[in-house]
């Protein structure tokens, strides 16, 4: 028999800069390989109970082409048998979303929709769950992401999958988001095995934040005389630095930064010029401790 994805999720669009989206979390193992289908400019989809995979591919491949999320929810429902023990969610490029929960899918089970998101699970402990993830994806503030996290941790707070916790998964995307600036895939996250799956996952993208997301130039740090002989000491107490401690941001410090940075895996967070992230000063700081108490 095929295992029932009993989860919760949530599928949305973001009206401000149109990044699209999933959270979900079950007891099921790697969660995320199952429900959460999207593809930027073009919309999201989440297939789960008797999850017919088919339906991501599929429903992209139909939003794609411009259908709208509910033409496309139709469409694939009529060409598949097993639709009454099926839930999926969709939200378009327009923020149209829709959901389905067929009438073989195991209680508690349901839906909640608004403009730009879908809201579905099963096997939960009570409709509670999805208010309270409507409830806290409205109030959440901050990028697309931060507001799934947001619904997805109070719908775990409220009971969530009634079977318990294994996995949960958090996936944005937006057009040229990736590393590299080629792919849409802006955040990837997934907990595949873990006895608390979502709050392992806000603990990921907090590090997803750190070392992926570009500083807000307004918080740079001028590299003064005093913030460059600080770098000279630590860079060279941790091995990266051979130069004298004189207190000038010069080739040799900037590529001994640079040779650091690359190391630690800091590169997107660098910037040109005699500048640097307080992050990254902050990070330095706790790594050179961590030496010298060692």
């Amino acid at each position: 028999m095929q295992p029932l994805v009993a989860t919760f999720s949530i599928v949305a669009r973001d009206a401000r800069n149109g990044d699209l989206g999933i959270a979900v979390a079950s007891k099921f193992l790697a969660v995320g390989a199952v429900v959460a289908w999207a593809q930027a400019e073009v919309g999201a989809v989440a297939t789960q109970a008797l999850a017919n995979l088919s339906f991501g591919p599929l429903g992209l491949q139909k939003l794609a082409q411009g259908q709208p999320a509910d033409q496309v929810l139709k469409e694939l429902l009529a060409a598949d048998e097993g639709r009454d023990e099926r839930q999926v969610g969709i939200v378009d490029a327009a923020g149209r979303a829709i959901s389905w929960t067929g009438a073989g899918c195991m209680e508690w089970a349901g839906s909640r929709t608004g403009p730009g998101w879908a809201v579905q699970g099963n096997i939960l402990s009570g409709p509670e769950v999805l208010d309270q993830m409507v409830q806290h994806f409205e109030q959440a503030e901050g990028e697309l992401a931060e507001r799934l996290l947001a619904a997805l941790s109070a719908g775990d707070a409220a009971g969530g999958d009634r079977r318990g916790r294994q996995s949960a998964a958090l996936y944005v995307v937006r057009t040229g988001g990736a590393y590299g600036g080629e792919l849409d895939r802006y955040i990837d996250l997934r907990v595949d095995d873990h006895p608390a799956p979502v709050a392992e996952l806000a603990r990921l993208l907090k590090l997803h934040r750190f070392y992926m997301t570009r500083p807000d130039p307004s918080t740079l740090l001028t590299i003064d005389a005093t913030l460059a002989r600080e770098l000279q000491t630590i860079l060279r107490d941790l091995g990266y630095y051979t130069g004298p401690l004189n207190a000038t941001y010069d080739d040799a410090t900037r590529a001994a930064l640079d040779a650091y940075s690359g190391v630690e895996n800091l590169e997107e967070r660098l910037v040109a010029g005699a500048k640097l992230d307080p992050a990254v000063l902050e990070y330095m700081r706790r790594q050179h401790a961590a030496a010298q108490s060692g």
